[in-house]
C-alpha cells in the first residue's frame, strides 16, 4: 500500500525548508491574480502554484492561503472546515491526513512552515 501516494509521472522536488511564513504571508497565497497558491497541512506549506485546480476557479481553491488540515482530514471542501485544528479528530479522519500529507509531501515543494503554528505532529 505504500506505492499508492507515489505519482504516476516522477516529481523532482527540491530539499523541504523549514523557513518561518507568517499567517498574512500565507493568506496571499490563495492562487488569485498571478499569485502563488500554497497549502498548509499540519503547518507544513506546500506550493500547489503549478496545479490549477489550488487556483480562482480550481475546485480546490478553497484550500489556497490556508492551513487545510481539518478539511483534508474529513475530507471536505466547506470553507468552514478549512483550518488547521486537527487534534480532536477520530482516529479515521487522522490517518486520512497523514495520508494527505503524505500525497502533497510526494508532489509538492515543502517551501516552509507556519510561524506560531500549534497543529504540528
Amino acid at each position: 500500500m505504500a506505492g499508492k501516494f507515489v505519482p504516476k509521472v516522477p516529481v523532482n522536488l527540491d530539499p523541504p525548508k523549514d523557513d518561518p511564513i507568517s499567517a498574512e504571508e500565507l493568506a496571499k497565497a490563495d492562487g488569485t491574480e498571478g499569485q502563488k497558491a500554497y497549502v498548509a497541512i499540519k503547518g507544513k506549506v506546500y506550493d500547489v502554484s503549478a496545479n490549477k485546480a489550488y487556483r480562482e476557479g480550481g475546485s480546490y481553491h478553497v484550500f489556497a492561503g490556508k492551513d487545510a488540515s481539518r478539511a483534508l482530514a474529513k475530507t471536505s471542501t466547506k470553507p468552514e472546515d478549512v483550518r488547521p485544528e486537527w487534534q480532536d479528530l477520530d482516529e479515521k479522519e487522522k490517518q486520512t491526513l497523514n495520508d494527505w500529507n503524505t500525497f502533497f509531501s510526494n508532489r509538492y515543494n515543502v517551501v516552509g512552515v507556519v510561524e506560531g503554528a500549534t497543529n504540528l505532529e
